[in-house]
């Protein structure tokens, strides 16, 4: 069979994406979507993202890891879609889409995409770290020496670790560079290796140095190893709203492959 696909980028987040709106591709093919992220025998990506029909809004996102596993919510992949949508001439300017968790608004300006991220209403902040969810988990720690810091094996160690559950964490290093910029290396699971941008991760990041009082700005600048994003947000009695994830979004090419 051959299958069109697209490859974008957010900040060197990649992902392979298909219109599965027709639904003729099999989503319970793991070994499937794992060939197609594998950089050696196929296209390559950090994951693989299906855009599909829904009756709500103005289409429906199912983000696969690179693993071939379904997972949680992806805001660099929330972003590239947006950008795919608009390709598709799915909407203009502003859209509304549904998501593993929830529906989400977004906009798209020449490559630059604003996706509304889900309301965050815990931060756990302990000694050493900070735990939240912004669609998908996240430990945040600041760290000494990031750019030398080994982000694959002490983010291994942590998101194996038994302080989380069998499905694990993200982990985040975090080294503060002024008021409202920080520095960021991400090791993602399902991945299992350190990627070049995560957007849950540095919206993750944006609040757990607001709620740590490293920071009293409500919009964060984030330098990602891929590039730089920006976190907006409001802070809340229980938590955090208007949360808004920023940044560019590419195609990077268009292609066919056969298996």
């Amino acid at each position: 069979m051959t299958q069109t696909f697209y490859k974008y980028q957010g900040t060197g987040n990649d992902f392979v994406f298909i219109d599965n709106r027709q639904e003729l591709f099999n989503k319970n093919n793991t070994k499937l979507i794992a060939h197609l992220c594998n950089r050696r025998f196929g296209v390559g990506a950090d994951g693989l993202i299906l855009l599909e029909n829904d009756s709500a809004s103005d289409f429906k996102m199912v983000y696969f890891n690179a693993d071939g596993n379904e997972s949680t919510m992806c805001g660099n992949g929330g972003r590239c879609i947006v950008a795919f949508a608009e390709m598709l001439n799915l909407f203009k300017e502003k859209t509304t889409f549904i998501a593993i968790d929830g529906l989400h608004e977004a906009t798209i300006e020449n490559e630059f995409v604003k996706l509304k991220m889900q309301d965050v209403n815990e931060v756990e902040v302990h000694d050493s770290h900070t735990f939240l969810d912004t669609g998908s988990p996240h430990h945040v720690t600041l760290v000494e020496n990031l750019k030398e810091y080994d982000v694959k094996t002490e983010g291994s160690k942590i998101r194996y670790g038994s302080s989380y559950n069998n499905e694990g964490t993200n982990v985040n290093f975090v080294d503060q560079i002024n008021a409202n910029t920080f520095a960021v290396r991400t090791y993602e699971r399902g991945v299992e290796d350190e990627t070049l941008s995560c957007g849950t991760g540095v919206t993750a990041v944006a609040l757990a140095m607001h709620a740590t009082k490293k920071t009293n700005t409500e919009e964060v600048t984030l330098n990602v190893e891929g590039g730089t994003l920006k976190v907006s947000f409001e802070k809340t009695t229980n938590g955090y709203k208007n949360i808004w994830l920023q940044g560019p979004a590419t195609l990077v090419f268009k292609g066919e492959i056969e298996w």
